[in-house]
């Protein structure tokens, strides 16, 4: 196979594991565009090589710069804007599960810490719910908090005599 085939598989599968993880597939085909690629693209070379349109890839552009996954580049002597993305798989894995932690976990625990201080502990079984989902969710944040923090020695040196 050649590259520029594999290349092109690889967008369109990060793209639909993308939207599995509910990032949308555009976002991630762009992503994955930009990781792949040699050198930053400019916003009119990602709609040239995805086929969408200037706003469709504006937006996306635009949310992986929010998520921390993609920067914009100056090169001297153009007008156009450039982006590239990061290209070490273990810092993508720890910015992905950053920004998933905040803006999905934080509001739960947030969320259930609130609920655990209003409730008057009539209903013993709501209780025990709100106490697993409290045990639970800082406990996954814990973990979270020493994933994007650690070093990928040390995490999967945990990781493997966790399961050892």
């Amino acid at each position: 196979m050649k590259s520029s085939e594999a290349k092109k598989e690889f967008i369109q599968a990060w793209g639909s594991l993308g939207s599995s993880w509910g990032i949308n597939r555009t976002m991630s085909s762009i992503h994955a565009l930009l990781m792949s690629s040699a050198k930053p693209l400019s916003t009119e070379d990602i709609m040239a090589e995805l086929q969408i349109s200037r706003g469709n890839a504006n937006m996306n552009i635009r949310s992986l710069i929010d998520w921390g996954l993609v920067k914009k580049r100056f090169i001297p002597g153009e007008r156009k804007e450039f982006f590239e993305a990061g290209k070490d798989i273990w810092e993508i894995a720890r910015q992905i599960a950053s920004e998933r932690k905040k803006r999905e976990l934080s509001p739960v625990v947030q969320v259930i810490g609130e609920l655990k201080d209003k409730e008057d502990k009539s209903d013993p079984a709501f209780s025990q719910l709100l106490e697993d989902m409290h045990d639970f969710t800082t406990t996954l944040t814990s973990v979270m908090d020493k994933f994007e923090n650690s070093d990928r020695n040390w995490f999967f040196k945990k990781l493997v005599k966790l399961f050892t």
